[in-house]
């Protein structure tokens, strides 16, 4: 353990070096200016401090002040070496944050066996704060870990609706980051822009509950069939709304609000402005976006322009206003994406 000793005379120094190689495991780090001994103790951790009162600037007030002030030095053993007569300044510098104190003349037993109990009250809390910061990574670990097989579970349940449904896999990647995209340009931090891109590709999960006469018609659904194919956001809904996972718990806001319209002639609820969640507007974006430009069994690929056309047309009648804005601001990442997970592409 390492003991700085801060003294302006040398021979005390010496002195309380020499005792402190005595004691068993420990390494003495004599300063005679304590500006040099602060300028250690602030770059370095020690274990114990042991610091004169009468020194040129910074005295031992100001020495325990400024260490303790320092990140990470809040708990380190101070003893403070003063006069007998001195009580003032024992009290100043207990409010400052000495620990202890040594009277001079330094008796050599005393300055032990009071070094040796501020050891070991050191060496206990290191044993401790290194105990709590194994645990602490071993939490970090197993929470990564579940959230690992989170992820996988989501991604698989989204990838089984996909397998219903005409469109590819590749779509719920690339409306998943271009969803991330246009959060994060809205102000989402990086945690709920990550969350969202795991919660979108659940969107359509509905989907495993819609008849595959319907879900698989090559050609527009006529009215009745129509009304059944809504259901998917409802059932997308039913299926993710009680999981205590806030990934799904955000992934079943988006299931049921994707196919609103800020005009509120969408469904499932006729939700208009504010009243659908952001989650849902953006999302919605993205998803038509892709839809538009990806290739289908029952039509081609849109142009870009096009869609772009399609979506400026839409702003603040189906689609959210600043998520059109965000949308086009991210342009060039999303082309990006787009190039990136074609239509062959694998898990993300």
């Amino acid at each position: 353990m390492k003991v700085v000793i801060v003294d302006d005379t040398q021979i005390n120094v010496t002195l309380m070096e020499a005792l402190i190689r005595k004691i068993d495991g420990c390494e003495a780090l004599g300063f005679t200016e304590s500006a040099a001994g602060l300028a250690w103790c602030l770059n370095n951790e020690p274990d114990l401090v042991i610091v004169d009162y009468m020194m040129p600037a910074p005295d031992g007030l100001e020495f325990i002040q400024r260490l303790r002030a320092a990140p990470g030095r809040d708990d380190v053993p101070i003893l403070m070496v003063t006069a007998d007569h001195e009580k003032d300044v024992r009290y100043r510098a207990l409010e400052t944050g000495a620990t202890d104190f040594l009277t001079k003349p330094v008796d050599r037993i005393e300055f032990t066996s009071r070094a040796k109990n501020m050891l070991a009250i050191r060496r206990s809390h290191v044993l401790l704060r290194d105990r709590a910061a194994l645990l602490a990574e071993e939490v970090k670990d197993a929470t990564a870990e579940i959230h690992a097989r989170e992820k996988e579970t989501i991604f698989r349940l989204a990838r089984a609706a996909e397998f219903r449904d005409p469109e590819t896999g590749a779509h719920i990647l690339r409306m998943a980051h271009y969803s991330r995209l246009i959060a994060g340009q809205l102000g989402w931090n990086e945690e709920q822009q990550d969350m969202l891109l795991q919660a979108a590709p659940m969107h359509d999960v509905g989907k495993l509950g819609t008849p595959d006469h319907i879900l698989l018609k090559p050609g527009r659904l006529d009215p009745a069939e129509f009304e059944i194919m809504k259901q998917h956001a409802t059932i997308g809904w039913e299926i993710l709304k009680d999981s205590s996972s806030p990934v799904l718990h955000l992934a079943a806001e988006i299931a049921i609000s994707h196919h609103e319209k800020v005009d509120g002639s969408g469904y499932p609820q006729g939700l208009g402005g504010d009243a659908i969640p952001l989650s849902g507007r953006i999302v919605a974006v993205a998803d038509v976006f892709d839809a538009l430009t990806s290739e289908r069994p029952y039509k081609k690929a849109w142009e870009l322009d096009r869609a772009y056309d399609l979506l400026r047309e839409g702003r603040g009648q189906h689609f959210d206003a600043d998520c059109i804005d965000a949308f086009f601001a991210v342009e060039e990442e999303v082309l990006a994406v787009r190039g990136r997970y074609q239509d062959d592409a694998g898990a993300y």
